[in-house]
């Protein structure tokens, strides 16, 4: 089923949001703990917002996907973020979180314009992307700032 697929492929983003802010916590100093409880506080938004998307996927008695992404297509972007923060400074951190931000945005969009989902389910969709939308300008700002 094609909605099943969509909400697996929002699972597997959260998966690798949840490994791209994990590695941003370890490779950002103890001087900057105010960013690292805001990357924690992203941690446990995805946790929530991907166990609202099993319940969903439950619904349609199919397998979670509890995997990160690793086809081609756009949400890779997370993936390329672990990698990169080894040695970089506080600003190139928040670049690389806004990047992978951006990925989820757009993988958000496309999951809302998908007519295959029932209205109860875009709701669950528009929330969690306003809250994703607000963590990704958070992230924005603190870049900005630096």
């Amino acid at each position: 089923m094609h909605a099943v697929d969509v909400l697996n492929d929002l699972v597997k983003i959260h998966n690798d949001r949840i490994a791209g802010y994990e590695r941003a916590i370890k490779e950002t100093d103890s001087a900057n703990s105010d960013l690292k409880q805001l990357f924690a506080s992203f941690i446990g938004d995805s946790h929530q917002f991907k166990l609202a998307l099993a319940t969903e996927i439950q619904t349609y008695a199919r397998d979670i996907e509890n995997t990160t992404h690793s086809s081609g297509d756009l949400h890779r972007t997370w993936l390329a973020v672990k990698g990169f923060f080894s040695g970089h400074d506080v600003k190139s951190v928040l670049e690389e979180c806004e990047t992978g931000e951006d990925a989820t945005q757009k993988a958000y969009k496309i999951a809302i314009a998908d007519e295959h989902f029932p209205a109860y389910i875009k709701e669950i969709l528009v929330q969690q992307e306003q809250t994703l939308k607000a963590a990704h300008d958070k992230v924005k700002q603190l870049r900005d700032q630096q």
